[in-house]
């Protein structure tokens, strides 16, 4: 008997191992699916414009943000329009002067110095371009890099920042559900990193960097101007059709929906909250009978989930706003724009044609059509 159960026991537990061996290598490849997808949405990018910014009337701000090793943060800001300068040093430590060797010791954070013109860009956007590259949850680490030194943090000189910083914080710790791990102070010194630190991204394009740089040329779409309505106002805002396909994850008929063979300039937004979407620009004709898309107008807006319905492994896109049922991605799409198309319901989608973009709260996004 009790050899019998030792054998019973050596058996669950080698099930068990194999289970947790099968589930965490769906796990990984769901996850690692995914992040390729991101990755490849972002992928199409703009030159970057290496002109000097015109001065003549700029009005010039100045913020200091700590999102992990430096050189990466640098190159973002430096490729975000409206940015005049990023410079990489370190803030915040517990000693006027320090090192690169020192830190550790000093307690400085990495830090970048952004100035930017307020009449092009907003401390709001700067803010939320911020969050968009760093992990606000983690402390004392971001992308590899692990000390006190890669703790994040936006610290101010102007105490007028501090209404449109809190705001952003508040916002940012209820997408998160938690206490932010981001220091929030006034800047009590900073120390410019050595020389060979400054445009180190430029000087070694292909040098270590913990976040994806290209997401810079991108627009922050900021969520905060889109709501999503209850449910009672959903169904009395959209059709019983689109009904159906936003909230209900139904699929549209191919051939037979209103956008699949339009190809005007503009955006389309999602019909249950107006959050932007996708742009006319990316628009291709791939023959599956609804309209595609290569990206996202803003790697921001859109959401993914893995969809197992109809004996199928596919990857479904959702609203970030309204968690709107979009459709799905594939990854047959055209391979000079990244090799994505985005099969997107007619129905889940509203056409904004670029004359009224303005006059309809869209104008922010001419230059992305």
């Amino acid at each position: 008997m009790d050899h019998k159960m030792k054998l019973l026991l050596l058996l669950g537990s080698i099930l068990l191992i194999l289970g947790t061996i099968v589930l965490g290598g769906r796990f990984m490849i769901t996850k690692s699916s995914i992040d390729k997808i991101k990755e490849a949405s972002v992928s199409q990018t703009t030159p970057v414009n290496n002109k000097k910014p015109d001065l003549k009337n700029a009005n010039l701000k100045h913020i200091y943000l700590a999102g992990g090793c430096f050189w990466g943060v640098e190159e973002y800001f430096s490729r975000v329009n409206g940015v005049v300068d990023a410079v990489s040093g370190y803030a915040n430590g517990n000693s006027e002067t320090t090192n690169y060797e020192l830190i550790s010791q000093t307690k400085h954070a990495e830090t970048v110095h952004v100035t930017y013109d307020a009449n092009k860009i907003s401390l709001r956007e700067i803010l939320l371009h911020y969050f968009r590259i760093i992990d606000p949850t983690s402390k004392n680490k971001q992308g590899n890099d692990r000390g006190v030194q890669y703790r994040t943090g936006v610290y101010y000189k102007d105490q007028a920042d501090v209404e449109t910083i809190n705001k952003v914080f508040e916002e940012q710790s209820k997408k998160f559900k938690t206490t932010l791990a981001v220091e929030k102070e006034p800047l009590k010194h900073f120390i410019k990193a050595e020389e060979y630190h400054q445009d180190y991204l430029k000087k070694n394009p292909n040098g270590y960097c913990h976040i994806n740089v290209k997401q810079a040329t991108y627009p922050v779409i900021d969520a905060s101007k889109y709501k999503k309505p209850s449910d009672a106002e959903i169904k009395k805002k959209l059709t019983e059709e689109e009904y159906a396909v936003t909230q209900k994850d139904d699929t549209e008929r191919a051939f037979s929906n209103r956008y699949w063979d339009k190809f005007d300039a503009g955006i389309y937004v999602d019909v249950v909250t107006g959050e932007p979407l996708f742009s006319s620009k990316d628009k291709f004709e791939s023959g599956c009978g609804w309209p595609s898309f290569t990206r996202p107008i803003s790697p921001d807006v859109a959401n993914y989930k893995e969809d197992h319905s109809f004996n199928m492994t596919r990857t479904e896109v959702r609203s970030r706003v309204g968690n709107s049922h979009l459709g799905h991605v594939f990854t047959d799409g055209p391979k000079d724009k990244g090799g994505l198309r985005y099969c997107i319901n007619s129905l889940s989608i509203k056409f904004i044609p670029k004359d009224q973009m303005e006059s309809k709260g869209y104008g922010y996004l001419l230059n992305y059509v």
